[in-house]
């Protein structure tokens, strides 16, 4: 009975090494067994490490459908064995997350400062010859290139290549943003080519790489551990908003201001690669592909559900990021509060990166997500409302906290529908493909509908309206999810 190959199982673990009792049943299970009949067992996602072995919180096997060719166990090849023994911890593990907040940084984080070069781009720089809704495609093919270069540098981290992705990516970023600062004021071209296209490309292909080989030190804590890193992108939006306003307004002006910023950046991206370091074997290139592992997501409906929640919610949870400053400039607050509506947004959104982690090990990643992304859906809406000090503010608070919730969940979420280690890369990868476009599309509509009269309510409401049914979508997927598993610990 199952129970019984438990109870053996668990005799087995403790009586002989790792080693043997893999060879012993793989031998067992090839000569006995058709190797063309599907395995018996489905070994859910959230386990117990017992011996070398992943087993259920029930420690029961569960029966899984078997072929139309017949009943058997199938070759062990086609069972997850989580490995026994990860980190979660240590000098080395904390030296990798430490790396990898320091990378979120320099790369996500200064994507998040590019509220500050949006205002200055439509106030000053580009002004008046481009709108704001031609200048937000600057930030928006930015992002979209952050995330989509993301099915490429997640199938290439799989397969081993994680310092040439991080070195190639962290050079070109530092080049791009020297490019920056050689651009002339009204040469929209040019900023498009080295902060939309270039930037974005940097960005991108350090991205996934820095996350996913987190998935190498942390199983249990893997969502706190992503939280963390990912809170990274938080504080340096908050750091970079500040030093790129002192230094655009105040005497050293906006091409020295660019270029110390990357000098500041590629100093920092050389440590954290000294600190990064991969631990688990790369995965073969012959066992799948890009379009192989596109096929195979493709016909699992919660991760389609999902990925289809987060191009809605990219498409509109940026908006109120990248207006904010402008919104409070255009409504007569306080010079000092507008210029600084950013630090607020992004150091309340450090703090939503972290904290909502400590609740994942409790009540599980869709329970968390699933209410931060609706309450931030909610205050989206409420961007039409700001008129003065205080509600700018609290918006700035609220909406950094849950909206940053989000980013940091999003990783451990993807990687949680995830059947094995060795896809989740290839999983975060498509994902943030997709959601590019969401973002791609997303502030350039926001920009339209806001017009040169900046009509505030129209942009909201579009933004609302998307981050909501995102948050809905992902509630879906939730429900189906804990319906395969039988549980509602998700």
């Amino acid at each position: 009975t199952p129970s019984r190959r438990s109870a053996w199982n668990y005799i087995f673990s403790g009586m002989f090494s790792k080693a043997l009792i893999v060879n012993t049943v793989q031998i067992f299970s090839n000569s006995m067994f058709p190797s063309s009949a599907q395995s018996n067992f489905d070994l859910e996602k959230e386990d117990q490490i017992v011996g070398g072995y992943s087993q259920s919180k029930t420690d029961m096997w569960h029966p899984d459908a078997s072929t139309s060719e017949g009943h058997g166990l199938g070759t062990l090849q086609e069972m997850e064995l989580v490995p026994a023994e990860y980190p979660e911890g240590g000098l080395r593990a904390w030296s990798v997350l430490l790396g990898a907040w320091i990378a979120q940084f320099c790369t996500f984080g200064y994507t998040n400062a590019y509220g500050v070069y949006n205002d200055f781009y439509v106030r000053d720089y580009l002004n008046p010859k481009y709108t704001s809704s031609q200048i937000s495609w600057i930030g928006s093919t930015q992002l979209l290139l952050v995330l989509s270069i993301g099915l490429f540098a997640g199938r290439a981290f799989d397969t081993g290549y994680f310092y040439h992705l991080m070195i190639g990516g962290s050079l070109l970023l530092v080049l791009c943003i020297f490019m920056i600062s050689l651009s002339q004021p009204g040469q929209y071209y040019q900023i498009f080519l080295a902060q939309g296209l270039g930037v974005g490309t940097a960005v991108g292909i350090t991205y996934v790489p820095c996350i996913s080989i987190l998935s190498h030190y942390f199983h249990r804590r893997r969502a706190l551990a992503m939280g963390i890193a990912v809170s990274g992108s938080g504080v340096g939006g908050a750091v970079h908003s500040i030093l790129l306003n002192h230094l655009f307004h105040g005497s050293v002006g906006f091409a020295e201001g660019v270029r110390v910023s990357a000098g500041v950046v590629g100093g920092l991206l050389l440590i954290a690669i000294l600190l990064m370091k991969p631990r688990l074997p790369p995965t073969s290139r012959k066992h799948g592909s890009t379009l192989r592992d596109l096929r195979v997501f493709s016909r699992d409906p919660p991760y389609v559900i999902m990925v289809i929640g987060t191009v809605l919610l990219y498409a509109g949870i940026y908006f109120p990021i990248f207006f904010l400053q402008l919104n409070a400039i255009t409504n007569g607050v306080t010079p000092n509060v507008a210029l600084n509506s950013l630090l607020i947004l992004n150091g309340a959104s450090s703090v939503g990166r972290i904290l909502p982690g400590l609740l994942v090990l409790r009540i599980g990643i869709f329970n968390v997500m699933v209410p931060c992304a609706l309450v931030s859906g909610l205050l989206a809406f409420c961007t039409a409302a700001l008129r003065d000090v205080a509600g700018t503010v609290v918006f700035a608070i609220l909406y950094g906290f849950f909206s940053g919730a989000y980013v940091s969940l999003l990783s451990p979420m993807v990687a949680s529908l995830a059947e094995k280690d060795s896809e989740i890369g290839a999983r975060l990868g498509i994902c943030f493909t997709f959601t590019g476009f969401g973002g791609l599309v997303g502030t350039p509509i926001a920009g339209a509908l806001l017009s040169k009269n900046f009509i505030w309510w129209r942009p909201s409401l579009f933004s609302g309206l998307c981050v909501t049914t995102g948050g809905l979508l992902f509630f879906l997927t939730r429900t189906l999810v804990a319906r395969k598993k039988r549980t509602s610990w998700l």
